[in-house]
């Protein structure tokens, strides 16, 4: 570890984390982590030597000038602090980096000695998936734990995933053996569109988060960018009738399957969010991780455009319907499964 600044002293600390990677469908939850650090000017505190976990030809390091200083910056995972304001203040741990290429369990064991340094309280990890979900609907956040006591408090699934699994699922076992509460959140990404980035799942996991933790979070610009992100897509499936099929009948799946679930208890918390909003005002590579636990990639191959999503890059190939992964095949369990 290589400490920047000082340890700061922590109100009721949280750890926020997650990974670039296997576990990092569209970039949502790194970028949903990103999105805290820059609202709440996060500051640094502590990286990891980028030596001992990741290989270089895989992550390489990037070069840059500065002041005409020619620098380069090493692929690592760097943990950072904010403070969330309000009648009851506390701290976010947030922790954003890249899955690592080698011994993973001493990289989970020394962010759990920071962890247990700073006082922390819970264990919080992002994650998003490849699943057939259409995206014109919600997206499908799933939180589970491999604690019963914490699922019934937190309103949480148990995992029951068995397969493989990333950084993610080990960390959450590393969590678990060393008696630190821990919690999955998983964002599932429709598989047609999965080129980053994905601002409707990231907005998705931090609205999860602040049910979870009770807090607000400021939005910024990821509302508008959710709605020119799906925008763009949209037309991208006009332009292709077997897309557009295709579309309709993830859309027809989905609806049979949450009709019988349409209670009041998701209008409760969504109402729940716009008065906190409303009282409140506003404040200062490679594959992925599918429901099915294996690797999925994106049908968009087209450079990333900007923050409106595929807008922009040509039309999407016809989708592969014969054995990609499957909505319900354990979707909130892989959420966990990379607990696993």
């Amino acid at each position: 570890m290589i400490e920047l600044e000082g340890v700061p002293e922590l109100i009721d600390p949280v750890m926020v984390a997650a990974f670039e990677g296997w576990n990092d469908a569209g970039d949502a939850a790194s970028t949903a982590v990103a999105h805290l650090e820059r609202e709440w000017k996060g500051e640094v505190f502590a990286a990891l030597d980028a030596e001992d976990y990741y290989d270089f030809q895989v992550n390489r390091p990037t070069v840059f000038m500065d002041g005409g200083v020619r620098k380069i910056t090493w692929p690592t995972t760097r943990l950072s602090v904010v403070r969330v304001g309000g009648d009851k203040p506390r701290d976010l741990v947030l922790v954003r980096g890249i899955e690592p290429s080698m011994r993973w369990r001493s990289f989970c064991n020394e962010l759990l000695g920071f962890a247990h340094e700073l006082g922390v309280e819970l264990v919080v990890v992002l994650g998003a998936l490849l699943g057939d979900t259409p995206h014109t609907r919600p997206v499908p956040v799933s939180g589970v734990t491999s604690d019963p006591d914490l699922a019934e408090r937190m309103d949480l699934e148990e995992t029951k995933y068995e397969g493989p699994t990333g950084i993610v699922g080990v960390l959450q076992e590393a969590c678990t053996h060393a008696g630190v509460p821990a919690v999955s959140l998983w964002a599932a990404v429709p598989h047609y569109v999965s080129q980053p980035p994905n601002p409707k799942a990231t907005l998705a996991l931090l609205n999860r988060l602040e049910d979870l933790l009770d807090l607000r979070i400021p939005q910024g610009e990821l509302p508008e960018d959710a709605r020119a992100w799906q925008v763009g897509v949209d037309q991208l499936a006009a332009e292709d009738s077997e897309v557009a099929e295709y579309v309709q009948t993830l859309e027809e799946a989905r609806d049979t399957a949450e009709l019988p679930e349409a209670s009041g208890e998701a209008i409760a918390r969504e109402f729940e969010r716009y008065l906190r909003r409303r009282d409140v005002g506003p404040p200062a590579p490679g594959g992925h991780a599918t429901a099915d636990g294996g690797e999925g990639g994106s049908f968009l191959r087209d450079s990333p455009a900007g923050p409106a999503g595929p807008a922009g890059r040509n039309r999407p190939p016809r989708p592969d319907t014969s054995g990609g992964p499957r909505e319900g095949d354990g979707d909130e369990d892989e959420g966990d499964g990379s607990q696993d």
